[in-house]
């Protein structure tokens, strides 16, 4: 008989944190952050990430346990091996950059929401990618938001693009618009109100909020 196969990924840590934006943002969470091409990796595997959380979980109070990190659905069968073993009742959330759809079919039994966080403009393949995440979360039963990371760059034009798409794609998908970093730093103008008035008209969940920054933040 094979032996089944180690499961392992490249992790930049278990840190704990707060949320610093999108649906979730203000929640303490327990972060399990897949290392990107330039950060300090640790290899981890299920049985070992699924302890390390464990323990965490059971030390002190988190509202839920975050994925995120580059290309955290690439990893699919790691994080499902793992997750399965989380203690009964663990709130989890996904937040990703919506490109890998299909990992859904696996994960969505270990997620309490899937978020997809995207950085205005979008491109078009990578925003057919979006709303096809968002439609395979709601024809799976799984809550699911949107976060759009607000640029400089952005038009209102493209802010709606990305609005008009997700409701196309699921009417439930809780939207939360982030300024970008210029607003950030002082009063928001009344374009934000305008935009949102606009938003609301193609979408009816949908919240304008300010990032939280800081050293006690995460993503």
């Amino acid at each position: 008989m094979a032996a089944t196969p180690v499961l392992a990924a490249a992790l930049a840590g278990i840190p704990s944190g707060i949320q610093r934006q999108g649906a979730w943002a203000g929640r303490r969470q327990v972060f399990i952050r897949f290392a990107g091409a330039a950060e300090t990796a640790q290899m981890y595997t299920a049985d070992a990430l699924a302890r390390e959380l464990t323990r965490a979980l059971g030390r002190t109070v988190y509202h839920s346990v975050c994925v995120t990190g580059r290309d955290a659905f690439g990893n699919a069968d790691f994080l499902a091996a793992a997750l399965k073993q989380l203690p009964p009742g663990t709130e989890v959330m996904a937040d990703t950059d919506g490109q890998r759809p299909e990992a859904l079919t696996l994960l969505y039994p270990y997620l309490s929401l899937v978020q997809v966080t995207i950085d205005p403009p979008p491109a078009s393949p990578a925003l057919e990618h979006v709303v096809a995440t968002l439609r395979a979360a709601a024809s799976l039963g799984r809550p699911h938001a949107l976060t759009i990371a607000g640029t400089d760059e952005a038009s209102d034009a493209d802010y709606l693009q990305i609005v008009e798409q997700a409701h196309a794609a699921s009417e439930a998908t809780a939207i939360v618009i982030h300024p970008g970093p210029t607003s950030e730093r002082g009063v928001l103008d009344k374009r934000w109100s305008t935009l949102i008035e606009h938003a609301s008209a193609r979408h009816r969940d949908i919240r304008l909020l300010a990032r939280l920054s800081g050293p006690a933040t995460m993503r």
